[in-house]
């Protein structure tokens, strides 16, 4: 199996410390809407009550996770969020190297907030990931007049979660970007079919979850596919800046990429570090397993701490 690192701190200070154009993939789900990540939000939502974070109603008798409100961000809420995705754009842009692409999880709520910016810095936007999964998002009777209005839904309920594609723009034509920096394209499912933007999901597994409980930890069944994906001939490094529960360098781990997560949460981080190579050896009912991953190189694990910074 190919190796990983993980680090402890700030991405974007990370980021900017790294060579330039050094990565040749990123893959991550960001903090939508960075409030809900907050230290007083993490707090409430780690003692189970309050703030950002809610239950969403049940519609089966099954206990429900909590999910962020992001109807609730004002204005300065998203104009912090665009100020901090910029930052993060042309660090981004910075580390890459031409022709690598930029795999990056929102929701239809926000994702404008994140897409400009990617597309300011400099990103080719080249199409969104659609990851069809149903969710308790959405769906409900206004608030306080359930009866009163039983036949309205204020929001529709959600059934799908966007992935936008972006790409540090090739050096020259994509046969030479591919030659020399090994990026430009994405890898193909095989010799006759192509990655496909749309992608069924089923919520990630309870078997996952109690591996990494993180509230945003995405299944390996998706995962693996994208981060697949991401390096067109198989070859380079895999970046997760917000690596949360570990889920991307999990997936890394299963199809034999080197791969780096950065995560500024020392609760997340410690769970991560546990969670990885357990994530790495489940077997998934889609996507791509680990008998891919037992045709590459010996394990090779490092694992580099530095200071936490907020």
């Amino acid at each position: 199996m190919a190796g990983y690192t993980l680090h402890l701190g700030d991405c974007l200070s990370w980021m900017e410390r790294r060579d330039e154009r050094s990565i040749h993939a990123i893959v991550t789900d960001p903090p939508y809407g960075l409030k809900e990540y907050t230290s007083l939000e993490k707090e409430k939502l780690r003692n189970g009550h309050g703030g950002v974070w809610r239950i969403p109603p049940s519609f089966d008798g099954c206990k429900r996770r909590p999910l962020p409100r992001f109807t609730i961000l004002t204005e300065a809420d998203y104009a912090n969020l665009r100020r901090f995705f910029a930052d993060f754009a042309g660090r981004a842009f910075r580390v890459l190297v031409p022709g690598g692409h930029l795999f990056i999880a929102t929701n239809p709520l926000l994702s404008h907030h994140v897409y400009v910016p990617l597309a300011e810095a400099g990103f080719e936007k080249r199409g969104e990931i659609i990851r069809l999964v149903k969710t308790l998002r959405g769906g409900d009777r206004p608030k306080n007049a359930h009866g009163e209005f039983a036949q309205v839904t204020v929001m529709p309920r959600s059934g799908w979660e966007p992935w936008g594609l972006f790409r540090k723009p090739c050096a020259g034509r994509v046969q030479d970007n591919l030659r020399k920096w090994k990026t430009g394209g994405l890898r193909r499912i095989s010799a006759e079919k192509p990655f496909e933007d749309v992608i069924r999901s089923s919520p990630t597994r309870r078997e996952e979850r109690a591996i990494a409980p993180h509230p945003s930890l995405k299944p390996q069944a998706i995962m693996r596919q994208l981060v697949r994906a991401s390096l067109p001939l198989g070859t380079g490094i895999v970046l997760d800046p917000f690596m949360g529960g570990g889920s991307t360098i999990a997936a890394a781990q299963a199809v034999g990429y080197e791969s780096i997560g950065i995560e500024s949460d020392p609760v997340f981080y410690r769970m991560a570090e546990q969670a990885i190579p357990k994530l790495a050896v489940l077997e998934t009912e889609l996507g791509v397993s680990r008998s891919e991953a037992s045709r590459r190189l010996p394990h090779s694990e490092r694992i580099l701490s530095l200071p936490f910074q907020m």
